[in-house]
């Protein structure tokens, strides 16, 4: 699903990802998207931040509230503080006007591979923690309390939980989560402490994923051992 207000961006858009392959529903504005998104979700959302009726933001986290379905913002605030903003209402990626649409389909497709992914390997215990790939779920050990993940932020956990103990660099992490060679730091950040919120007993003193500071991150599946 495609929700953008500017008549040639949303056109050029949908017929580019229609000539990839991809099956695309198009929306003018927020109040017609979240009529649609409340009948039936799609794979993917892309939608602008600022949209008449409701906004880009207010979609992205009615969403989230209720589906991890990937999530892809488009919009002409391109500043840091701006992506910020966006990841932190639930967004899986950002992409700042103009874009190439090359760019655009590649990323989409990226969300798609992730979220049609079945790992072979069957569940797995990383220290306090079960983590399932095939179902894409992780839960507390001994509770069996299902951590509420986004799919971005389950990738990530799935990261961590599978290289225990080891230090983890913002570049390594945006090739192997995001599939990015170039990003933007600022996004990791935003999901470390997303993720921090649902697995921490308190994030402001993390316990399990801690800051190696000037290296990257590291996760200590069980602190106490």
């Amino acid at each position: 699903m495609v929700v953008e207000d500017d008549t040639t961006v949303r056109s050029v858009v949908g017929d580019y990802l229609r000539a990839a392959g991809l099956e695309v529903s198009l929306h003018a504005d927020g109040t017609s998207a979240r009529s649609a998104l409340e009948r039936a979700l799609p794979d993917v959302l892309v939608v602008d931040r600022m949209l008449p009726g409701v906004s880009g933001d207010e979609l992205c986290r009615e969403v989230r509230a209720r589906s991890d379905i990937p999530i892809l913002m488009l919009t002409a605030l391109g500043a840091v503080k701006d992506r910020i903003a966006g990841l932190e209402h639930g967004a899986d990626d950002y992409l700042a006007k103009p874009f190439a649409m090359r760019e655009l389909q590649l990323r989409v497709q990226a969300l798609l591979r992730r979220r049609a992914v079945v790992v072979a390997a069957g569940a797995f215990t990383a220290g306090d923690f079960v983590v399932d790939p095939v179902r894409r779920v992780a839960t507390v050990a001994g509770s069996g309390r299902e951590l509420a993940l986004t799919s971005r932020e389950y990738d990530l956990f799935l990261f961590f939980a599978r290289n225990p103990g080891r230090v983890l660099t913002r570049d390594e992490i945006l090739r192997e989560v995001w599939n990015w060679r170039v990003g933007d730091g600022a996004t990791i950040t935003v999901h470390v402490r997303r993720l921090r919120e649902k697995i921490e007993p308190d994030p402001r003193f993390p316990v399990y994923l801690r800051t190696e500071w000037g290296e990257g991150y590291r996760f200590t599946p069980r602190p106490d051992a």
